[in-house]
């Protein structure tokens, strides 16, 4: 059997033939047991998500398998294959596996080191598993996918530092207040970057949110998912007097706190420090604010480069991860090649009992008095013996991968297995 991965992604293809690619919650179990059932695919699983949907199968013919799979795909979508082909990828054998494993430790994503894939590839296999598309190749390779993108995790940093802009201000603002867990945040705008540094806040402890948002029905909405206050826009200002953090993302013309407003706030809180967040375009915090003692402000150019500094990190990161990949894949493909031999093995060792049985018929016709305790004794030294002469070959044909065609082709020399023994 081979392996082979035919999919497109983010690189490959334009959001239009992604999602006509796609594979929806309704769709992705026919889609997968349809796969499954092709003439040359053996075993079967299906990732599919917003950046990318990939076919994983175990096949009998790599050529075959791939023009079944690019028919099907045309034929449950309504496509041509003329419309999508171009878009796709093709890699076999020990190039599938790698692509496999650079998916499971998020090299091939969008965001480089992002967590997310991982998370999304064991939700593959656990559905390949639960339908039954998948068996003893796709089984290993897939928790091979999972061992590996878990090790490159832990062996390198590829996921440390933040890498989008939300996320780093929300690093920026562990760097001023060690300890979020006993700071006060209010999220100034209530769309996806705001909620998004939520997210971020919450996963480092904050509990005490405020949320302020022209439209207060979103206030709601999103305080009620994050465990938050609602604070009407009109009043956001009297707010920061207990608010430690302040994190801007609103989508006005104009500064939204000015200079002479903050001086107030900063009177009323005794000079405690602010830590203050503008990714706003273009911004909506007053830069004078910056001159005030205790009022430290950022922009999103100032994220960005730490955003750009942080992605340089992961990239060099990433060269320590491809090495881990390439050593995984080796032990993957001396797995798989070992298991041309499994027959032959299995062949041996029926051939040893054969005979072990047949020289002990014979020993005990010739001494059938023997006490129960002596014929278990001899059993006992007869299997010991033949397990000894044929665990050495056993060995050599799993473990040698360069000299394997050649040992194999002695054991069924020697041993009889081919039918040699009987000219």
């Amino acid at each position: 059997m081979s392996i082979l991965v035919v999919g497109l992604n983010h690189k490959t293809a334009g959001v239009t033939i992604r999602e006509r690619l796609a594979f929806s919650e309704q769709k992705l179990e026919d889609g997968l047991l349809g796969i499954h059932a092709l003439p040359d695919v053996q075993e079967a699983a299906l990732l599919s998500t917003c950046n990318r949907v990939e076919i994983y199968a175990s096949a009998r013919s790599v050529e075959a398998a791939e023009n079944q799979i690019k028919d099907f795909l045309a034929a449950f979508h309504g496509m041509a294959r003329a419309d999508f082909e171009s878009s796709l990828y093709v890699h076999a054998e020990a190039d599938g596996i790698r692509h496999i494993f650079r998916v499971g430790a998020s090299l091939d994503s969008m965001v480089l080191g992002e967590p997310q894939i991982l998370g999304q590839l064991k939700d593959t296999f656990d559905y390949a598993l639960t339908r039954k598309t998948t068996g003893i190749i796709l089984n290993r390779l897939m928790k091979k996918a999972i061992s590996t993108s878990k090790r490159v995790r832990t062996e390198t940093r590829i996921a440390e530092n933040a890498v989008s802009i939300s996320f780093a201000a929300v690093e920026l603002a562990k760097k001023i207040f060690t300890d979020l867990s006993t700071k006060a945040v209010m999220l100034l705008g209530a769309g996806e970057m705001a909620e998004l540094a939520a997210r971020h806040l919450v996963t480092n402890g904050v509990q005490n949110i405020r949320i302020a948002n022209r439209t207060y029905e979103r206030c709601c909405e999103l305080a009620e998912v994050f465990c938050g206050m609602p604070v009407r826009f009109d009043e956001y200002i009297d707010q920061m007097t207990h608010v430690d953090i302040l994190i801007c993302s609103t989508g006005a013309p104009k500064f939204v706190l000015i200079k002479e407003q903050m001086q107030r706030v900063m009177r009323e809180r005794r000079n405690r420090p602010v830590f203050i967040i503008d990714i706003s375009v273009p911004r909506n915090i007053d830069p004078a604010v910056n001159d005030l003692d205790n009022v430290y402000l950022y922009h999103v150019d100032d994220l960005q480069q730490v955003v750009d500094s942080n992605m340089l990190e992961r990239r060099k990161e990433a060269e320590k991860a491809e090495i881990i990949i390439d050593e995984e894949v080796g032990k993957f493909m001396h797995w798989l090649a070992s298991l041309d031999t499994v027959p032959l093995i299995l062949a041996l060792r029926q051939k040893a009992d054969e005979i072990k049985l047949e020289e002990l018929d014979k020993f005990r016709n010739r001494c059938p008095n023997l006490d129960a305790a002596t014929s278990d004794a001899v059993q006992y030294l007869v299997t010991a013996i033949v397990n000894k002469l044929v665990h050495n070959p056993t060995v050599a044909l799993k473990e040698n991968a360069d000299d394997r065609e050649l040992l194999a082709m002695a054991v069924k020399k020697l041993y009889g297995l081919n039918g040699d023994d009987d000219e």
